[in-house]
């Protein structure tokens, strides 16, 4: 897009080159010739290059005092054109004066005795440098609003170039901030799985071996004594519980900070059993570990799932999803 600023100077200077170039010189002189020396207005008039007139305005004048000229000198236009271009202007303008000056100085030229074949043929020679200045115009105008346009539109597109810009950076700052967040969550992860591997693992693999012992020959009750013991010793455990907590924590949002600000009329029992939940523990390490049967605990989590799917918890969607 660096050829776009070059393209616009480009088409304003040719714009440029087709105004500014004749802004009506000398005309006052002229008119005062006019009452002196009438041939000499005329050939004054007739010395300039009407497609080089850079206005209307400056256009509509000429022709005035160009059609006064002929009048003055008694000289019959072969056509209306130039006169016409005064009327034209003045009457859509409200210029008056000008306009009833034009008319009247048409139907002299129209009523005019004298035929000049020299004064007929610059008089069609000024017709087409006026047809050239209409082209001109046109050519112009279309040129101007080509300019505005490419203007317009390369505003648009800087405007969108530089608003991509700034949605790149914005899209690569958060694909970075996801980037780290995915590693941070990774290493959080695989250390909660550690944890959980290496101490929560215990607690299920206990458990689980005391339900596979429970009722057997009286040869293992040393050995579910034994296991028993160790589950006991876990559930007193509040270091282990806290470290279930902050691991909790640190994989699944916040969840049970959020839950603790959120609802600190939780009861304990409802707060441990979340706990035990948002671990990933089974129902059977859970009945070992608040001392009821599975029943019971099927229970609890029923009950504490209805109270937070009837709360009206920013993040009861968060709590619901350990369940």
């Amino acid at each position: 897009m660096r050829w776009l600023p070059y393209l616009i100077v480009v088409l304003l200077a040719t714009a440029c080159s087709y105004s500014g170039v004749h802004s009506g010189r000398g005309f006052d002189e002229a008119e005062a010739l006019i009452q002196t020396d009438p041939a000499a207005a005329l050939e004054k008039l007739n010395a300039y290059d009407l497609s080089r007139f850079d206005d209307s305005a400056t256009m509509a004048r000429w022709a005035l005092l160009y059609s006064e000229a002929l009048a003055v000198n008694n000289l019959t236009a072969p056509t209306d054109t130039i006169v016409n271009i005064a009327i034209d202007y003045y009457g859509r303008h409200g210029r008056n004066d000008e306009f009833r000056r034009a008319s009247r100085l048409k139907a002299l030229i129209q009523a005019g005795e004298r035929r000049d074949e020299l004064a007929t043929a610059l008089y069609l020679q000024k017709e087409k440098e006026f047809m050239l200045y209409k082209e001109r115009s046109v050519r112009g105008l279309y040129i101007a609003a080509c300019a505005i346009v490419l203007i317009l539109a390369g505003g648009v597109i800087v405007w969108q170039h530089q608003r991509l810009k700034i949605k790149n950076l914005e899209n690569n700052a958060l694909i970075s901030e996801a980037s780290g967040l995915r590693d941070e969550c990774s290493a959080l992860s695989t250390k909660l799985n550690g944890s959980l591997a290496n101490r929560f693992g215990v607690i299920d693999e206990l458990c689980q071996t005391y339900y596979e012992s429970q009722g057997t020959k009286t040869e293992k009750k040393a050995i579910i004594d034994k296991v028993k013991s160790q589950i006991d010793a876990l559930k007193a455990d509040e270091g282990l519980f806290a470290e279930m907590e902050h691991s909790v924590n640190a994989c699944r949002n916040d969840l049970l900070s959020l839950l603790k600000e959120e609802w600190p009329d939780i009861k304990p029992d409802d707060y441990r059993l979340e706990v035990y939940l948002a671990s990933g523990l089974s129902n059977r390490t859970i009945a070992l570990l608040i001392g009821e049967s599975i029943d019971v605990v099927y229970k609890r989590k029923s009950r504490l799932k209805a109270r937070l799917s009837a709360s009206a918890l920013p993040h009861s969607g968060l709590f619901l999803s350990v369940f």
